[in-house]
């Protein structure tokens, strides 16, 4: 049976839950920013891989029939990329993740403690490689960069568990108030987007204004 085993939190050190999805755009910033950024504050981060297509759906937002408002978010993320020393190729495969087939593998990712790495690997081989994320193939190349068996960690996620967690995940950030990924909530504050990422962090180390610190 899956069951989610947030990694260890140090003493002292204060907590800042990331939700984010495979196959957001700007959730990639995110995944590779915010390990260090959090570093530098003292801030450890439970990585939390949820569903934000339904959560769109019950806000009216339906992005992939919006085409200017696409390539605006291409561009915008090409920008972002460049301002924070990340490298973008051109914009990946989209929209990906059909059968949520990436996100059941974080699943058992999270549950097995190692969702960070196969996140940073994901995002990577998505924008960099050009793989489409949730495919069969796609994680049969992902699965070795991370030091995972393919068949092992697939047939995981085919299991009922993987999916229930799923859903679990998907309903704490709807409960939490979130609406789109890349989504941090800090001590009951919930920050949206790659650009509130280090106002998130402050937050969390307990040195945002409005805390008076």
């Amino acid at each position: 049976m899956l069951v989610f085993a947030p990694e260890r939190v140090e003493a002292g050190m204060r907590q800042l839950d990331f939700f984010y999805f495979f196959g957001s755009g700007y959730a990639y910033l995110s995944v590779l920013r915010i390990s260090d950024v959090a570093a530098k504050a003292g801030v450890t981060v439970n990585w939390r891989p949820f569903n934000v297509r339904p959560l769109m759906r019950e806000n009216n937002v339906m992005l992939r029939d919006e085409a200017q408002k696409v390539r605006y978010m291409w561009r915008d993320v090409e920008r972002r990329a460049a301002q924070h020393g990340l490298a973008f190729v051109k914009p990946p495969v989209w929209p990906t993740e059909p059968d949520l087939l990436a996100s059941r593998v974080a699943m058992v990712a999270a549950e097995e403690g190692w969702v960070q790495t196969y996140s940073v690997a994901s995002f990577r081989a998505w924008y960099l490689d050009g793989l489409p994320l949730g495919t069969t193939e796609s994680l049969g190349v992902i699965l070795p960069r991370v030091g995972q068996d393919p068949a092992r960690v697939l047939a995981l996620a085919e299991r009922p568990e993987a999916t229930a967690r799923l859903e679990a995940e998907t309903e704490a950030a709807r409960k939490l108030g979130a609406f789109g990924s890349p989504t941090f909530v800090a001590g009951g504050e919930l920050f949206w987007g790659d650009d509130r990422l280090e106002e998130a962090v402050a937050w969390a180390a307990g040195k945002h204004p409005l805390q008076g610190g």
